[in-house]
């Protein structure tokens, strides 16, 4: 095997394009079935992909899925997959629940959608209240529309117009998360399409777990709203310092901004999300991907206070568009896998086992990397597992972002798709449901091992 002197995350750079350049053929071998069905249709699609974010995936072609259960897939060629990626969190608790397929058949009888409540509304609203706390809900389709719907509350509170987000974050495709900082200065990200704006007008970056900087941007009192993940992920993931949440609170109280927390991720942390385990007082609450099983749908609650200074507000604002909810949003069948996910999926006796096997996966994937002495390491948030390619932890935005090492981890993902384990193609990300066996799980650190050792102790391969 060639070696370049050149390395990458501790990696000989020749070693590593050597094996990405076996395992990219080696899943085409594998799947002409897929190749073959793109071929003929995917020309209908804009860069043939129905939608720009399959096109993440590290392989030649996407891989095509023929159906998924439980946590795993199998593919038009007949290819069984172990899923750890479990549709980017959407499919936290596995493909296909078995109480919300059922509810999806019970409701699709009945229609789908009419924009007016159901009686499984008002009984999902309770179910929320109880996992998630003492909030008003509203419903929304996707977790981007809910935290831009609970920006405009917080604007319309506060009377303020910018929002504080952490450098590195990711909220969706809100439009004011879309900001970093640039040798300490907030800026525009690069990147984005069709971006016409200066979206520092009303964005201001901070560091995570640097409290500080955030009090440094609240004392313009401009600030509206601290949006922030209670870990930062979609990056490489990072855990908050002890300490910081509680200051994050109080310096939002001192300046009169809101708490927004997003747990769109980090519901994989236990019952209830992140702010129920730890104990954290948002002001404002959001939640999407899998809170409905698999069925688009995303939450937002308003602690009773602020849900009262906005109805104030809404009652003294001219007539017109209000600029929030879209017509599906609140549809029957969401309500319908809401009330099945909430009361039969989400429950202690699933997050228990989701606990158990993500700490015997982090167990074993840092066994991995100690053995082959990898400048790596693994963190965990409950259900959530993730591997960096590079010395740990990490801080902050500035450091996750060094930490992400796309030629690598693109490279060590196709290895472990070709040996039977999907993880996501965002930053190495694995998530253990309720129906994730150990089987599974030491399939998924066999085949890491096996990957390191060729990384890193090619002799003993």
């Amino acid at each position: 095997m060639t070696d370049s002197t050149e390395m990458i995350a501790g990696v000989p750079q020749g070693r590593l394009r050597a094996m990405a350049t076996r395992e990219a053929a080696r899943f085409a071998r594998m799947r002409p079935l897929s190749r073959a069905a793109l071929d003929a249709g995917a020309a209908h699609y804009l860069d043939r992909v129905p939608m720009h974010w399959m096109k993440d995936w590290p392989n030649p072609v996407p891989m095509v899925v023929a159906r998924a259960k439980g946590a795993r897939l199998v593919d038009l060629d007949g290819n069984r997959v172990d899923d750890f990626c479990l549709g980017d969190t959407g499919s936290m608790f596995g493909h296909s629940p078995r109480p919300v397929a059922k509810a999806i058949r019970k409701q699709a009888r009945r229609g789908l959608t009419y924009m007016l409540p159901t009686k499984a509304a008002m009984q999902a609203g309770a179910l929320l209240s109880d996992r998630f706390g003492e909030f008003q809900w509203q419903i929304a389709t996707t977790a981007t529309d809910a935290n831009r719907f609970a920006l405009r509350v917080a604007r319309a509170v506060t009377g303020r117009r910018k929002v504080l987000v952490f450098n590195g974050c990711y909220h969706g495709t809100v439009a004011d998360a879309m900001v970093e900082l640039d040798q300490g200065r907030t800026v525009t990200r690069p990147g984005l399409v069709g971006q016409v704006t200066d979206l520092t007008e009303t964005a201001v970056a901070a560091e995570f777990n640097d409290l500080d900087s955030v009090r440094k941007a609240l004392e313009a009192g401009d600030v509206a709203a601290i949006l922030t993940e209670p870990v930062m992920t979609n990056s490489c993931m990072v855990l908050p310092a002890e300490g910081f949440h509680a200051g994050l609170r109080r310096l939002a109280t001192e300046f009169g901004a809101l708490l927004i927390i997003d747990e769109t991720h980090t519901i994989s942390s236990g019952l209830g999300g992140y702010t129920r385990v730890h104990g954290l007082d948002p002001d404002i609450f959001v939640v999407g991907k899998c809170v409905a099983g698999g069925m688009p749908t995303a939450v937002w609650g308003l602690r009773p206070a602020v849900a009262q200074a906005f109805q104030r507000y809404d009652a003294g604002r001219a007539a017109g568009h209000s600029g929030m909810g879209t017509t599906l949003s609140a549809n029957p069948m969401q309500f319908a896998c809401l009330k099945a996910t909430l009361s039969k999926v989400m429950t202690e006796d699933n997050y228990a086992h989701m606990e158990r096997g993500a700490a015997r996966l982090h167990a074993g994937l840092a066994e991995a990397v100690a053995r082959h002495r990898a400048p790596w390491h693994v963190v965990r948030v409950g259900a959530r597992v993730e591997f960096i390619c590079a010395p740990g932890p990490l801080r902050n935005g500035t450091e996750a972002k060094a930490a992400h090492i796309h030629e690598v981890e693109a490279t060590v993902h196709a290895a472990l798709l070709n040996r039977g384990c999907l993880i996501a193609p965002f930053h190495n990300m694995m998530l253990v449901s309720p129906a994730t066996g150990d089987d599974q799980i030491d399939r998924l650190v066999a085949a890491f091992d096996a990957v390191l050792a060729e990384l890193f102790d090619p002799s003993e391969t």
